[in-house]
């Protein structure tokens, strides 16, 4: 049962991410309808801009929503121990934010404009609703503004302001409470000792969200790192502030955590290790099929003339003759050009409407397709492989301190056989 309210939860999320994308293609269908020219002159970015907002609101909306829907489920299984507890706790809770944080940012980089149709025979959704297709640029430049809307929002909004804004409500709220004016307040604290000054401000709640915030940034910066480059400065910057926002939290208005012995950071390891891995594989996958870096190489060294990158745009477009849209799918009348218009281009890797298979998959398109599996293949071994030699290369221990333990060893051994010796 528990397992079905998690797996609940994340359909609730991908319903959510389908009626952003319905949001998007509604819009843009209305807006390219609109008879008003400031509508009509800015369609795409207007389009690209609300929907990252739209994004950004239900991700903070959810992450709040999701935290108390994982501890609810967690104290249904009814742990045996506290680290138990925790561990699952943490896991679940990771697993609905980084879906809730990722799901629109996965469609943008794989599957937006991967089952859009062709001329002629387009794919559609609740109705009439044409699937949304990616610039004539690709979808890179808009992947790159989601992210960068998501990371700094999510930043600016639930790592700073509410982290500054919920312990100063708080603060208020018992302040009015207390029915002290500032005079008696200030009176009150002087006759009062540190431990009772303590007591009166908010309890402390743990470090997990403090982790989980780190957590989800880490997988924004490595994730999709090579379509958003200025993540790790955005992070690093936001990690500045952040570090003096959370010193001021910790000393000044919460109060003082219970100290715990900790052998080491726990699942959070096996996180970011995970996360580390996955970060080679999904970028891999953004170099290789949400950029044209690949199909740019596979023209300029088997299909260019010249060895240059001139023809490479007429080279990824295909032919359609208008005759074969179906009865009632055709476009309006054209744009007053003068003459009649037989063939049109689109951006595919398809066969000629003359050839003996018109508008199947070309020779092309498979060879792209190759040339881009090989390419994740050696990425992924290649980068997998650095990284093993560094971790080989730099010890998790440095020397100089495991010397110092070797020392520790020795000396210990020599005190053992002096008592051996005297109880002799």
């Amino acid at each position: 049962v528990i397992s079905l309210l998690f797996l609940c939860q994340i359909t609730v999320t991908f319903a959510i991410v389908f009626g952003v994308i319905l949001y998007r293609i509604s819009i843009k269908a209305a807006l390219h309808m609109s008879t008003y020219p400031v509508a009509r002159s800015n369609i795409r970015a207007t389009v690209k801009t609300t929907a990252a907002i739209i994004y950004l609101i239900i991700i903070i909306i959810l992450d709040e929503i999701y935290a108390l829907i994982a501890r609810w489920l967690t104290t249904l299984e009814v742990p045996k121990t506290d680290k138990s507890f925790e561990e699952r706790l943490i896991f679940k809770t990771f697993i609905l934010k980084f879906v809730n944080a990722f799901t629109p940012i996965v469609y943008l980089a794989f599957f937006r404009g991967r089952f859009v149709g062709r001329p002629g025979k387009y794919l559609y959704v609740v109705g009439s609703y044409r699937m949304e297709e990616c610039a004539h640029a690709g979808c890179l430049m808009e992947l790159c503004i989601q992210l960068c809307i998501t990371m700094l929002g999510k930043q600016l909004i639930q790592n700073n302001l509410f982290e500054i804004g919920i312990p100063k409500l708080k603060q208020l709220l018992q302040k009015k409470k207390s029915e002290l004016d500032s005079k008696q307040e200030e009176e009150l604290n002087k006759t009062l000792l540190s431990y009772e000054k303590d007591h009166i401000l908010c309890p402390f709640i743990g470090i997990n969200p403090e982790y989980m915030e780190m957590i989800i940034q880490f997988g924004m910066v490595t994730l999709f790192v090579a379509s958003f480059p200025l993540a790790p400065l955005f992070a690093l910057l936001n990690n500045i502030i952040e570090i003096r926002l959370d010193a001021k939290k910790f000393v000044m208005e919460l109060r003082r955590p219970i100290a715990a012995k900790a052998k080491d950071i726990g699942i959070w390891y096996n996180l970011l290790r995970g996360l580390s891995k996955l970060a080679v594989i999904v970028n891999a996958f953004v170099i290789a099929f949400t950029s044209d870096f690949i199909p740019r190489l596979v023209y300029q060294y088997m299909y260019s003339p010249d060895g240059t990158m001139h023809g490479f745009i007429s080279h990824t477009l295909s032919y359609f003759n208008v005759s074969d849209f179906e009865p009632g799918t055709d476009p309006l009348e054209p744009m007053h050009l003068g003459y009649k218009v037989e063939l049109c281009r689109f951006k595919d890797f398809r066969e000629p409407p003359w050839s003996s298979t018109p508008y199947d998959l070309s020779k092309v398109f498979w060879v792209v397709l190759a040339a881009r599996l090989a390419f994740v293949i050696v990425f992924q071994n290649v980068v997998m492989l650095m990284s093993d030699f560094i971790d080989w290369l730099i010890p998790d221990i440095p020397k100089d301190i495991s010397l110092q333990m070797h020392k520790e060893k020795i000396l210990m051994v020599e005190l053992f056989m002096k008592e051996e010796q005297g109880k002799k």
